[in-house]
């Protein structure tokens, strides 16, 4: 795999829309920002609108943990890192961060994300030339993120 990157998938500031009546960022747009995430993430593998259309293959998100850790406030930079946790034929498993412009962790979104063969509507290899993209993606390395694999529950 691929060795980690510094270079963000996806950059935006926090909309004037965004910002909830406790005066930061509702915590339903920082799902929308991760969304946004997503589709970054399907550009950059070769599945935007001509390559979904090209292979008839798009990505669905099976599953999503979203861990809040600071607030975002209006007009804030924000940039969304991604992590390749692990990957199958037709599956990705993968860590967004969402971080401030002094790097501060604000969020993450653990996603489990499936390829999908439009025709059939069913779950498909992902063609070879996005394969070979997704091989390139900065991959987790040695150390597991601790955002990655947590569950929620109540300690007692």
């Amino acid at each position: 795999m691929a060795a980690m990157s510094d270079a963000p998938l996806f950059q935006t500031r926090v909309k004037d829309a965004w910002v909830d009546y406790n005066g930061h960022m509702n915590d339903a747009e920082y799902a929308r920002v991760f969304s946004l995430a997503v589709e970054a993430l399907m550009d950059r593998v070769g599945l935007d609108e001509a390559g979904r259309a090209d292979h008839g293959y798009t990505i669905y998100t099976l599953e999503t943990h979203l861990c809040y850790r600071q607030q975002a406030h209006r007009g804030e930079a924000l940039a969304v890192a991604l992590t390749l946790l692990d990957s199958d034929s037709k599956r990705l498993h993968v860590l967004f961060t969402l971080t401030n412009a002094d790097g501060d962790t604000l969020a993450t979104s653990e996603q489990m994300l499936m390829g999908i063969d439009v025709e059939s509507g069913r779950p498909g290899a992902f063609p070879e030339p996005v394969a070979a993209a997704v091989r390139t993606l900065p991959a987790v390395g040695e150390e597991w993120p601790s955002a990655a694999g947590c569950k929620i529950g109540i300690r007692r």
